[in-house]
């Protein structure tokens, strides 16, 4: 018989850690491995002449004495679906039996023989609880876990992969399984990739890449280049989607280390990623795939310059009130950020159409940014307008330039204040008393930064 004749679903994540342990060159890193094991009800069924359980155990036991014979090793154990009774069994049902520490793998190894079948499978569960079971993350941490069968508890293995990594674990999966059929294969395609478990070099080679995981640590960088295709932009927030789920994996404010190049990132290498910056306006990367044990540059373009707003302090402080919509260009009427004035903000070169929401309305078209440089958009100060009725009435502020350009309606009050930009106006207004449009009344006049106008609607 087959040392692996088991009808079984065997997944291995091996763990490693965001920052690299501080070591001397003569001290060997340590490794450490997490055995999740499934002692749930369903490792009682046969296949062939073995209980799945007992198969389980029998590749266990090859795969603790492997790795003890490899320096600087540490195992635990924890369990699941051992200990309360299916039916109903119990979602919780996962323990560390064994934690950490040297020279325990023959207690580790009794503890599986003593295993009986009994419980449900909780794996998201599972591999959630497992991420408390490292005492920290200076070492190369790994976990295999040995189940038969598929989540039972509602939950989803890959949203706990997803919660590991959250926690600072980055994690390289593989799924090894005998037998199963396309449906069960495709359940954990974002878990891993799938490795024939009746092949007798499996054992070998997942051994080497425990191996190899220990030495060669997967990194990246994002390279955010200039005009020169040069890394030197940085201060952005990237965001790191997985193509394949369209979820995003990380959140991460793009910086230069201590040697001005950009910072080195620890990612799961699993993943093909899309990674998008989130300058004005975003750009992004062409689909990324991770070359394990070796550091990948993902290249982005995204040169920038600046644009700053700015405007005296007038007399009337009311500066701060002042937004700008930007724009790029005016074919695209999306809006791409929304400006305070008297602030500098940073952008993907190009041309920018500006609309400052004054009164009127003041459109600057055509605005260039170019790399590294400032341009500068300097707005006059407004000018107070002060409007008195004696009575109700009704009207609007037209702009008074080749032809009359409304601005606003007048409110109904007796007595109004509007800051109006530089220039001729004219009011137009009637007291709602007058039923006749022959009673509209027209004022002309000139507003002048920092001024008061007023304009008596009785005279």
């Amino acid at each position: 018989m087959s040392r692996f004749s088991l009808h079984t679903l065997f997944t291995f994540l091996l763990l490693g850690h965001l920052l690299p342990a501080q070591i001397k060159k003569t001290e060997p890193a340590v490794t450490r491995v997490l055995f999740v094991f499934d002692a749930s009800n369903s490792m009682k069924a046969k296949h062939g002449s073995l209980t799945r359980i007992q198969g389980a155990k029998d590749l266990f036991y090859q795969f603790i004495d492997s790795l003890s014979r490899k320096p600087n090793m540490q195992f635990a154990l924890r369990m699941y679906g051992n200990t309360v009774k299916y039916p109903p069994g119990d979602c919780k049902d996962s323990k560390l039996v064994v934690p950490f520490g040297k020279g325990n793998a023959a207690l580790i190894k009794s503890k599986v023989a003593e295993a009986q079948p009994t419980g449900i499978t909780p794996i998201e569960h599972s591999l959630t609880e497992s991420a408390n079971d490292f005492p920290d993350a200076k070492a190369v941490n790994m976990i295999i876990l040995i189940t038969d069968g598929i989540e039972e508890c509602g939950g989803d293995p890959c949203a706990a992969r997803q919660k590991l990594m959250e926690k600072g674990i980055v994690f390289k999966p593989f799924i090894i399984g005998i037998g199963l059929s396309p449906e069960q294969i495709k359940t954990f395609e974002c878990v891993g990739e799938y490795y024939d478990f009746d092949n007798a070099n499996t054992l070998t080679d997942i051994n080497a890449i425990i191996s190899k995981q220990k030495l060669n640590k997967t990194s990246s960088q994002v390279n955010l280049l200039d005009t020169k295709s040069l890394p030197t932009e940085s201060n952005v927030n990237m965001t790191f989607y997985n193509t394949a789920t369209g979820r995003y994996m990380y959140n991460y404010i793009h910086t230069m280390n201590r040697l001005n190049n950009p910072d080195t990132l620890y990612l799961d290498d699993f993943p093909t990623y899309k990674v998008v910056a989130h300058t004005i306006p975003p750009v992004e990367s062409k689909d990324v795939k991770l070359t394990p044990g070796k550091h990948t540059i993902i290249p982005i373009d995204a040169p920038q310059g600046f644009i700053e707003l700015k405007r005296p302090q007038g007399v009337y402080n009311f500066n701060e009130r002042i937004k700008t919509i930007v724009r790029k260009g005016s074919s695209d009427m999306k809006t791409l950020n929304v400006q305070q004035m008297n602030t500098v903000e940073k952008y993907i070169t190009g041309s920018y159409d500006l609309e400052i929401l004054t009164l009127p309305r003041t459109y600057i078209n055509g605005v260039k940014v170019e790399q590294s440089q400032t341009k500068t958009v300097e707005l006059p100060n407004a000018g107070m307008l002060t409007v008195k009725a004696l009575e109700n009435g009704d009207g609007c502020i037209l702009k008074d330039t080749k032809k009359l350009e409304w601005v606003c309606n007048l409110s109904s009050a007796t007595s109004q204040v509007y800051y109006l930009q530089p220039g001729n106006y004219r009011i137009e207004w009637r007291s709602r008393s007058l039923k006749g449009s022959i009673y509209t009344i027209e004022k002309k006049f000139s507003v002048r930064s920092d001024m008061e106008t007023k304009v008596e609607l009785y005279k």
